[in-house]
């Protein structure tokens, strides 16, 4: 099934699911960020780097309103705005700058990030107090250690809560940080109820992350840039893992996931992507709605 769309327009969107018999889209990995940091996000993104190499076009680097309307528009009906702290003092600030961007936003779900400091714990416990459905904590560009000890009490937490957290922990776009699947592997052995959702597939290190998702009950894969013309280039999925992602998505662990707005193509590519794959209906279902409500 192809999203039936020109290649720079998501007009065939809404199509594309309600053929598939959904009410529209659930993604779990959408970022708003305060301008000033998004400005900075997008400058990288744009520029590349020694590692990253040339950058690429931000397909929606729009003011906030029209990229909520974009989403609105494509039948986005929950998302979160996916902030993420890279140093001490800034946590508590973007925890309340996302919870304040969801309550005027209806279809953002609250989400918060931590990072390992004093107060951790007193802030994320109030997060979660306060509504907060979903975290986010980038191990590369936080360049922190999640079996740090600050952290502890906070996976516990996390885990009696049941709330998911999206954790970027492969190595792309550069290595570097505590990358791979060992870090996280450490916490999961500590707090095996704890929801992880992993970034990227967890390209390109796919086995290893697939085979964490495939030992623990709560954790999952998200989709974000796997699969598109973008990331086969450079880490192709492995075909040998095929009956491992027809399996996990079906048995609620792949959730859909794009990095909207910072994608270098148009948001229906995604789903062109999961859709060629030709792994069924039931199991786009599960991915695009099912799994991700089942999460929040």
């Amino acid at each position: 099934m192809a999203v039936a769309t020109e290649r720079h327009s998501d007009a065939g969107v809404p199509e594309w699911w309600r053929r598939l018999g959904l009410p529209g889209l659930i993604d779990l990995h959408v970022h708003f960020l305060p301008e000033r940091m998004e400005r900075r996000v997008w400058h990288h993104f744009r520029h590349g780097g020694p590692l990253m190499g040339d950058g690429w076009k931000i397909e929606y680097e729009w003011p906030a309103e029209e990229r909520v309307a974009r989403l609105r528009a494509l039948g986005v009906r929950r998302f979160p705005a996916l902030a993420y702290a890279h140093k001490p003092d800034m946590a508590a600030d973007l925890n309340a700058w996302t919870m304040e961007f969801a309550r005027r936003t209806p279809e953002c779900i609250p989400s918060a990030t931590f990072y390992p400091e004093s107060g951790v714990v007193d802030y994320v416990r109030r997060a979660l107090s306060e509504g907060v459905r979903i975290f986010k904590v980038h191990l590369q560009v936080g360049g922190f250690d999640p079996r740090a000890p600050e952290l502890a009490e906070v996976w516990g937490l996390l885990a009696d809560a049941g709330v998911p957290v999206v954790v970027h922990a492969s190595s792309i776009p550069v290595p570097g940080g505590y990358v791979g699947a060992e870090p996280i592997s450490e916490v999961l052995r500590e707090h095996p109820a704890l929801r992880v959702v992993i970034a990227h597939l967890g390209m390109p290190e796919y086995d290893a992350f697939f085979e964490l998702a495939a030992s623990y009950d709560r954790v999952a894969l998200d989709t974000t840039m796997a699969f598109t013309d973008f990331a086969e280039r450079g880490m192709p999925f492995p075909e040998r893992l095929r009956p491992a992602l027809l399996d996990l998505g079906l048995a609620g662990k792949v959730v859909l996931g794009s990095d909207f707005p910072t994608i270098p193509y148009p948001y229906a590519h995604q789903l062109e992507a999961l859709a060629r794959l030709d792994l069924g209906e039931a199991w786009l279902r599960a991915v695009c709605w099912d799994n991700g409500a089942a999460m929040i």
